[in-house]
């Protein structure tokens, strides 16, 4: 069967670092003095020292849940938040394709598949950048929506799929995540660090049959047992509302703890991996894949760097985390992201050859 590469990636991410910001207005939000301690060591080993977001400051450079931002006031109903979704998500997703184009050509483009989770807009964020950068109107389109964390996997293994019944495709993936368009009015500590992962970002691959970047090797899946409670991401009357359980890294940890998780998830042993690019989706979902598999200290290096510098945008993470990898791609690779289920998606990568 012919093989499928990631030529090339770009990323984006807004101008707009909200995370000290919402550390202090998710403090204010906890009645007890010990609760707001506690939120305070949690934020300090979350790992996490920005997080960027679409909304803009006031005009006296303040955060968006000050007074003259988005959030002061009356909290934004849906409406409110997905016309902001089709405001500032195009540009953004944009964003990550012309820093794709600074680095692969664009031309010929057949194929263009788009995820997201954050928001929903008809013309799609994929006609939208179908005819921002002239791809042309036969350009065959998908759209990944409302799989969360792991729908990055989706897509590149939909691009994957693609190039294999078609050698000669031409494949666009972006994945755009605008998450701070959905802050909750939450009081208590567990959904406050659940808002404390999330950011906003972008980002774009080529996918191709020409043997350059990382070849896209056997994808998996599966779902964690009795974990369907754990992670849910919701629409209700004010935004997408996620819900995170603190009982999700011990599940992580038990499930890829046990050999037979392995052998399901994995097509290469996990001892025989070089590399790992794991979904930063927290620091302590990483704490626990890095102690599920038994993995060195730095393994996930990558990975934690990428949620230290921009925190979780949900399905783009796991493309950046792939970008710090291009430069020297691994011999045998992993790639490997949660969601909503709790399921547990990934491919095998390594350098083209």
């Amino acid at each position: 069967m012919p093989s499928a590469f990631i030529n090339a990636i770009g990323t984006a991410v807004p101008g707009h670092d909200i995370h000290a910001a919402f550390i202090d207005w998710a403090a204010g939000r906890l009645a007890e003095e010990r609760d707001r301690k506690l939120f305070a060591r949690m934020a300090a080993r979350s790992g996490i020292r920005h997080r960027w977001s679409v909304l803009a400051p006031t005009a006296d450079g303040g955060s968006p849940i000050e007074s003259g931002g988005f959030y002061a006031g009356a909290w934004p109903g849906t409406a409110a938040r997905m016309q902001m979704y089709e405001a500032l998500a195009p540009g953004l997703a944009g964003q990550a394709v012309e820093a794709l184009a600074a680095r692969a050509s664009l031309d010929g483009v057949t194929h263009l598949v788009v995820a997201s989770c954050t928001g929903f807009v008809a013309p799609g964020i994929d006609q939208l950048l179908a005819g921002r950068f002239s791809l042309g109107a036969s350009v065959e389109r998908l759209l990944v929506g409302y799989m969360g964390c792991y729908a990055a996997v989706a897509a590149l293994r939909s691009a994957r799929h693609i190039v294999r019944s078609e050698p000669d495709a031409r494949v666009l993936v972006v994945c755009v995540e605008l998450s701070s368009l959905h802050l909750q009015a939450a009081d208590a500590i567990e959904p406050l660090l659940a808002l404390l992962q999330f950011g906003d970002g972008a980002a774009a691959a080529l996918v191709t049959g020409e043997a350059s970047g990382l070849e896209i090797g056997q994808p998996f899946a599966t779902t964690l047992p009795d974990s369907a409670g754990l992670i849910r991401w919701e629409i209700g009357d004010h935004g997408f509302a996620m819900h995170l359980s603190g009982e999700v890294p011990g599940a992580i940890t038990a499930a890829l703890g046990d050999p037979q998780t392995r052998a399901t998830l994995f097509p290469t042993p996990p001892e025989h991996v070089d590399a790992w690019a794991v979904h930063a989706g927290g620091r302590s979902i990483l704490d626990a894949v890095e102690h599920g598999l038994g993995l060195a200290p730095d393994a996930l290096a990558d990975s934690r760097a990428i949620l230290d510098a921009f925190g979780n945008m949900s399905s783009a993470t796991l493309m950046f985390v792939l970008d710090r990898m291009m430069a020297a791609p691994p011999r045998r690779g992993m790639a490997l992201a949660f969601g909503p289920g709790v399921a547990a998606e990934g491919f095998a990568f390594s350098a083209a050859s």
